[in-house]
């Protein structure tokens, strides 16, 4: 590789690290080929970004990035999966995991927050901000339909008792059962 080209991927994984919520560092010995397309494939559906690169390149990239306590991690063959969502990246790194066991989560970072492999799994576990953006307009939104609902029932009773008024007037008998006084 040379320096130029050297320079370029720095200062790409270095835009990476800085616009990233969260890093999951992870070890990929013994995948294969179709097995490292299908793990960035599930990344990119999701809108996670998987580099591998070696680990000198990626140790000065980190320097400045608020990542650059996780210059520990990067021993061995490593890969690093980046996302703006701070439970995408690793909620995809965990699943492609549990089904491949050739892949090892390290750890990584979540800002400056170091996090091992067992803290990666546990942010794992969080609902996407999707879902949680999901759920609140869901909580939002019952109380409004309740009130809906709360504030039919009353017309609805109404237009009953109307209906049932109407049909007892229609049979031409007073309401109260007495009779209508005449003035002669």
């Amino acid at each position: 590789m040379l320096r130029a080209e050297k320079a370029t991927v720095i200062d790409d994984l270095h835009a990476a690290f800085h616009d990233a919520a969260v890093v999951v560092v992870s070890h990929y010995k013994g995948l294969s080929v179709p097995e490292i397309t299908d793990l960035r494939t599930e990344m990119r559906k999701a809108g996670v970004t998987f580099r591998v690169a070696k680990n000198r390149l990626a140790k000065r990239a980190l320097t400045g990035t608020p990542y650059a306590a996780i210059e520990h991690l990067l021993i061995g063959p490593t890969a690093m999966a980046f996302s703006a969502d701070p439970v995408a990246a690793p909620k995809v790194a965990n699943a492609f995991a549990r089904k491949n066991d050739k892949l090892k989560i390290v750890g990584g970072g979540l800002g400056s927050t170091v996090l091992d492999a067992a803290a990666v799994r546990a942010l794992a576990d969080l609902p996407s901000l999707d879902e949680v953006r999901a759920r609140l307009i869901s909580m939002l939104q019952t109380p409004a339909s309740r009130l809906v609902t709360l504030l039919q029932a009353p017309g609805g009773q109404i237009a009953r008792c109307l209906a049932q008024r109407g049909e007892q007037g229609d049979s031409g008998a007073p309401a109260d059962g007495g009779e209508q006084a005449t003035d002669a």
